[in-house]
């Protein structure tokens, strides 16, 4: 019995570490599209950071993240698989738990020029998840790149 509990704990163990491992790796890249893209409106304009940023197939859209921009007021400007969303307003989104994200997004982006805010997330057949968004303001302007993981 004594052999089982410890089989058991190692297994737990190396859920766990597997787990955490890749929640790490999802943050590393979530943190790093945000980072390149944030510096690429910086350098080449707010035209090229829109236009590089909305790529369907860019290097800001991966088979785990993608990257949004947007500015102060809540404003999408580039979003690479909801086109629809460009120029709309988001502020008042909320989650299905009343989170309204955009309005955390903007206030992370103002006070501290980067961070994470978790929320909830509904994908297109409806199933709901929790997601961590990465948030990283464009240094010298009022706008800020995202990019975000679903938790599993």
């Amino acid at each position: 019995m004594k052999k089982f509990v410890v089989c058991l704990t190692l297994l737990f163990s190396c859920f766990v570490l597997v787990g955490n491992a890749m929640a790490a790796g999802f943050e590393d890249e979530c943190i790093a599209k945000c980072k390149e893209a944030a510096q690429l409106v910086k350098d080449k304009g707010i035209d090229a950071g829109v236009t590089e940023i909305s790529k369907k197939d860019g290097k800001f859209v991966s088979a785990d993240t993608f990257v949004i921009l947007f500015n102060f007021e809540g404003v999408v400007m580039a979003h690479p698989t909801k086109p629809d969303t460009i120029g709309k307003n988001r502020m008042k989104d909320k989650d299905s738990k009343g989170k309204a994200y955009y309005q955390e997004y903007v206030e992370v982006a103002k006070t501290k020029g980067s961070g994470w805010v978790e929320h909830m997330w509904v994908s297109p057949d409806k199933k709901e998840f929790q997601k961590k968004t990465y948030v990283q303001r464009v240094e010298g302007q009022d706008m800020a790149v995202c990019a975000g993981y679903i938790i599993k």
